[in-house]
């Protein structure tokens, strides 16, 4: 081989060694996730007094991949594939779903957008979400009760196609389709959701709706629906709906270290023939929240929300749910915090009990989304925590 070749070689070689490095820098994949939790004393669950460990409390405990590849003229491919667990026994959070959190794979373009297919959340969740309470407040101890509202992760759409918009002098919007999949039925089971969201200054300001369809079976929530929510004792009367109607409102103002925000949602159960229970079943919720970062390290919150159910099904003393909820955190690093968690909760009236029509019980305390399994015998609920939060 000539000195001429060698050298043209060398250089074809180097060329094509900058083009791959080139590439390979175009297209990345990151390991992330949270591990949380808390000691818990509640005052009373189902009676007695509780204390014990409690998994993702300031944060989901969570394991997720993420990745995108530059297709050149500012589109990109993207993935995300997210999983909860519980720290205190290594157990998946959903048995037998390896990604229940989130699975998708999208496009993304500067100028048009983000189309992303698969397992998400929806618009009304993370555009209202981060402006509502359940960012600053915690959704363990700081949701309104019960999640009634779906305004912390609580809901996710599964085989759902969403569309997100480039922020515009600081709006976006964004629309969810989530489809059912049962043949011959194409709004059984499906789930809508369309969310607007503008930043303004030391403002925020978040809109969003969102519609869960049910299942073709009678009497319950289907489990294949492409999405559910959370039940407590505040709508188990109501899981037999045919869908459920979800608007929030939410605006937050910050100046310097303090911030303020307002918050109102409106979530309508509507029954059909296969439900069980006759009106529509409407719960109305508003709510303050206050935050000051009174050192680089030390954060604190407090929110007060109350929720009131409307006269129906033979209601005559409708639920009503006040719940305060307090929180303050101290940051050793960026990664890793120590965090106290307060919230009170008293309920007063009735509401319609799990069997549906006729059976009204007495409205229970079920502190934020943290005692859905776990709420009061009475009125009243306590929840202390004390916890630890890394994420990586």
């Amino acid at each position: 081989m000539t000195i001429k070749n060698s050298l043209l070689l060398a250089g074809v070689t180097t060329i094509c060694a900058g083009a791959w490095c080139d590439a390979a820098a175009q297209s990345n994949v990151t390991i992330y996730g949270t591990v949380d939790t808390a000691l818990v004393y509640s005052s009373n669950q189902k009676g007695p007094s509780n204390i014990y460990l409690r998994t993702g409390n300031l944060a989901a405990s969570k394991l997720g991949f993420k990745g995108n590849e530059d297709l050149g003229g500012g589109t990109q491919a993207l993935f995300l594939l997210e999983n909860g667990f519980d720290t205190n026994t290594g157990a998946l959070s959903s048995p037998g779903v390896l990604f229940n959190r989130q699975a998708y794979v999208g496009l993304s373009n500067t100028n048009y957008g983000t189309l992303t297919a698969g397992r998400q959340y929806t618009p009304y969740y993370l555009f209202v979400g981060p402006v509502g309470p359940t960012s600053v407040l915690t959704g363990a101890t700081g949701a309104h009760p019960g999640d009634i509202d779906g305004l912390d992760t609580t809901i996710r759409s599964s085989n759902s196609l969403t569309y997100t918009s480039p922020i515009w002098s600081g709006a976006q919007f964004s629309a969810l389709v989530g489809l059912g999949e049962v043949a011959g039925q194409p709004s059984s089971g499906s789930t809508l959701s369309a969310a607007f969201k503008y930043d303004y200054s030391a403002w925020n300001f978040a809109l969003g709706y969102q519609r869960l369809k049910n299942g073709p079976t009678p009497g319950i929530w289907n489990p294949g629906a492409s999405a559910s929510f959370s039940t407590s004792p505040i709508n188990n009367g109501y899981v037999s709906a045919d869908s459920v109607q979800y608007i929030a409102a939410a605006a937050r103002y910050t100046i310097g270290k303090l911030g303020f925000g307002i918050n109102a949602t409106n979530v309508a159960y509507r029954p059909n023939n296969g439900s069980l229970f006759r009106n529509t079943a409407i719960f109305n919720s508003a709510g303050l929240l206050a935050t000051y970062q009174l050192t680089p390290a030390v954060f604190v919150s407090a929110g007060y929300s109350y929720t009131r159910e409307n006269a129906a099904n033979g209601i005559t003393d409708p639920a009503k749910y006040q719940q305060l909820s307090l929180e303050q955190t101290y940051s050793f690093f960026k990664r890793t915090a120590f965090y106290l968690l307060e919230a009170y909760q008293f309920a007063k009236g009735t509401t319609l009990g799990a069997a549906g029509t006729g059976n009204q019980v007495s409205a229970v305390a079920v502190v934020g989304d943290s005692q859905n399994g776990s709420p009061s015998s009475g009125r009243n609920q306590t929840v202390l925590m004390a916890g630890l939060r890394h994420s990586f």
